[in-house]
């Protein structure tokens, strides 16, 4: 079984949006009712493969980003900031995706010296997208910016366990041995990365995994967004870059 990250969780998420359109609506007017944290009808761009576009905001040069983390963000990134050595920030809209490549990516990001990443006003950064963010040298989540987060898992997709219940035991023993690993792999990797970055990790065992991993029961709250204290106080947004 080969983890992807959240692209699953993206894909169940559209699917959600086109299944239930007056849903999503009504929630559009305020907060998720599962997700109290987090707008009920998050900016987070298309469902397509992320685009890197160079634009002039304010003066200055900046590549926005915007739609699903895949393979290739990582090489496309570095190309699009070396083809303008004036680009000073990176804006980022988008759902996330492949955990991975929003690490590497993240990477790249912290190679280029001064490189600063914004969340602005009302755009949503999620999941695997907040790697890419927290890669800035620094960091800026607009008021109004959502910086949302929610546990990184391999198994957003039930019907795996279920199927591999049915077949039977030894099945089972194997899926869950895959899951361990993998997940200790993923928490591995998250710490280093934020010890990288310089974010607390208290980040991880504060809010992230303390997010359920798939909705159920009673509790269906699966994502948290941060407020204005919250990025500062997990040094998200460093407090010397709060402008």
């Amino acid at each position: 079984m080969k983890a992807k990250g959240c692209t699953l969780l993206a894909l169940a998420a559209l699917a959600t949006v086109a299944a239930a359109p007056a849903q999503q609506a009504a929630k559009a007017a305020g907060p998720d009712p599962d997700n109290p944290t987090c707008p009920g009808q998050p900016d987070w761009g298309p469902l397509k493969i992320m685009t890197i576009t160079p634009a002039v905001k304010d003066g200055k040069h900046v590549l926005i980003l915007e739609g699903v983390v895949e393979d290739t963000v990582p090489t496309r990134l570095k190309a699009a900031i070396e083809k303008d050595d004036k680009v000073e920030e990176i804006w980022l809209k988008s759902r996330g995706g492949d955990a991975e490549a929003g690490n590497a990516a993240g990477r790249v990001v912290r190679n280029f010296p001064g490189m600063a990443t914004r969340i602005p006003a009302g755009w949503t950064c999620f999941s695997s997208c907040n790697f890419i963010f927290m890669g800035g040298d620094r960091r800026y989540v607009e008021p109004g910016g959502v910086f949302m987060v929610h546990m990184f898992t391999h198994t957003q997709d039930r019907d795996v366990i279920d199927l591999s219940v049915g077949e039977g035991t030894q099945e089972t023993i194997e899926l869950i041995g895959e899951i361990e690993q993998a997940s200790a792999m993923l928490a591995s990797q998250d710490n280093d990365f934020l010890i990288r970055m310089g974010i607390s990790r208290k980040l991880l065992t504060d809010v992230m995994y303390k997010q359920q991993a798939v909705a159920s029961g009673a509790n269906k709250s699966t994502r948290y967004c941060l407020n204005q204290a919250e990025v500062r106080k997990y040094n998200v947004m460093p407090v010397e870059s709060a402008e």
